[in-house]
């Protein structure tokens, strides 16, 4: 049993002020694994003080001095890796092939952001002006439970990127991953101040960050009605904001795509980290000259696919993280036979063999149209909508009536005309034949799907102001 009594504040693990307790689960087998100490709107305060008294020394910090705090906490994180896994499969029950992306990625996103900060103008000459790109202000972050350590990481990396101070309030839901990395990311010796962590409800913690006048810049990840709701609250103290909010992509499966190869991009992108991805590739558009042949084949590959917990490393699809995930999850499977989809593979319920934990068999729609909500809202977990496609031009109209706009997917085999697509397409990122991303490309949404950029230069330049000097 892990209790976690402290939060993180000016350098130091603290008892908070507030003492309202939050229990903590293993969702693989619902057994109470924890449970954590929830801080309250005095706590956000007393942390938003701390990084407002580090940031006029971290303001004045050089690109030298941050790349060295980054390649300082990429080492601690690195250092700590077996713990962090360990301390996901077990909060979170991510399948192995998540867990091997996640914990690297974690350790590596410093790394990319010190290449960020070393290769950045911070200073360049526009005409006659001097223009000094400066760091907003004190920054906030609010994380989601869908990938924790992730991304407490990439925020802090970025806030440090851009020499500031940053309080974060990360899903109490994931507090034993997120007291494992603070264990690591303390061993970095960062400035006091500098990294302030409280865990709290989103309606307590978050709403005071959201609103407090001494929050310049925030940064969010999560669902798209949180994100509103975050985002009108900042608009009062005129808050620079980042959202990063929820997802419906669309994968287009081109004529000439070779089933062999597409199938699997198709499953990695619709199941990935258990359907529990803002990125997911949940509507997949087929010709229907094909329509029949691909049903067929996604048929035999989803029902080969494993369910079951972390520990076993066969297992490509892990639990749902809460109760209330696994019943959001029902409720869209059994809508979609209400609104008359064809159940092609899946279904209501846990897997054969699984009766505890908070486990979905892996389900598959097929005569799907755009108006049905399965095809239009997120569901959140792994639930695939099949839907047949007339002309390439239908099938981009269809991929573009959503309110979504996160990550698409084009498959085929000739890259140019899958180019030509993808220019079509009303998404911040579109991958073709499931393609690994550079760790330097901007990452963001079209309209509901967010606001603004992270990674790279472009998710670097969201934390930080152009001032022009001239004469």
């Amino acid at each position: 049993m892990k209790i976690i009594e402290h939060m993180y504040v000016d350098g130091a693990f603290v008892a908070p002020h507030g003492n309202e307790r939050f229990e903590l689960f293993n969702p693989a087998t619902e057994v109470r694994i924890g449970e954590v100490r929830l801080g309250d709107a005095d706590d956000a305060r007393m942390a938003v003080a701390a990084a407002k008294l580090a940031f006029p020394a971290m303001r004045r910090t050089s690109p030298a001095e941050r790349v060295a705090m980054l390649h300082a906490l990429r080492d601690a994180v690195s250092a700590r890796a077996e713990a962090l896994r360990e301390a996901m499969a077990t909060e979170y029950g991510a399948p192995q092939s998540f867990l091997a992306f996640s914990v690297p990625h974690a350790s590596r996103v410093f790394e990319v952001a010190a290449k960020t900060v070393a290769d950045y103008a911070f200073t360049r000459q526009v005409g006659t002006a001097e223009v000094v790109m400066e760091p907003v202000g004190v920054a906030a972050a609010i994380t989601p439970w869908n990938s924790n350590i992730g991304f407490i990481c990439t925020k802090l990396a970025t806030a440090i990127a851009a020499g500031t101070t940053i309080v974060i309030k990360p899903s109490e839901m994931s507090a034993i991953q997120t007291q494992t990395l603070l264990e690591a990311l303390h061993q970095a010796g960062l400035p006091r101040g500098v990294l302030n962590v409280v865990n709290g409800y989103g309606h307590v913690v978050g709403a005071e960050l959201s609103q407090n006048p001494d929050i310049a810049k925030i940064t969010f990840t999560g669902s798209t009605t949180t994100g509103r709701t975050i985002l009108r609250s900042a608009a009062e103290t005129f808050k620079r904001v980042t959202l990063e909010l929820g997802g419906k992509g669309p994968q287009i499966l081109l004529d000439d795509a070779d089933l062999d190869r597409a199938i699997p991009h198709i499953l990695a992108s619709a199941f990935r980290n258990s359907g529990q991805a803002c990125i997911a590739g949940t509507r997949l558009l087929v010709p229907k000259r094909r329509y029949a042949e691909v049903n067929a084949r996604l048929a035999e590959a989803v029902a080969a696919l494993k369910v079951g917990p972390s520990a076993d490393p066969t297992s490509d699809i892990g639990p749902m993280v809460s109760a209330r995930q696994w019943e959001r999850v029902q409720s869209y499977i059994r809508l979609g036979s209400q609104e008359g989809a064809t159940l092609l593979v899946g279904g209501e319920g846990r897997p054969g063999g699984l009766n505890r934990g908070w486990f979905v068999r892996p389900t598959v729609f097929t005569n799907v149209t755009n108006d049905m909500r399965i095809a239009r809202e997120e569901i959140f977990g792994p639930v695939l909508s099949v839907l047949p496609y007339d002309t390439e031009d239908e099938a981009i109209a269809i991929a573009n009536t959503t309110d979504y706009g996160l990550q698409s997917y084009v498959l085929g085999t000739d890259v140019e005309h899958m180019r030509s697509i993808a220019r079509q397409l009303e998404a911040g990122r579109v991958v073709i034949n499931e393609a690994p991303a550079d760790a330097q490309a901007p990452f963001g949404g079209f309209k509901h799907s967010g606001i603004g950029r992270e990674f790279g230069p472009f998710g670097l330049e969201a934390f930080l102001e152009p001032k022009a000097i001239i004469g």
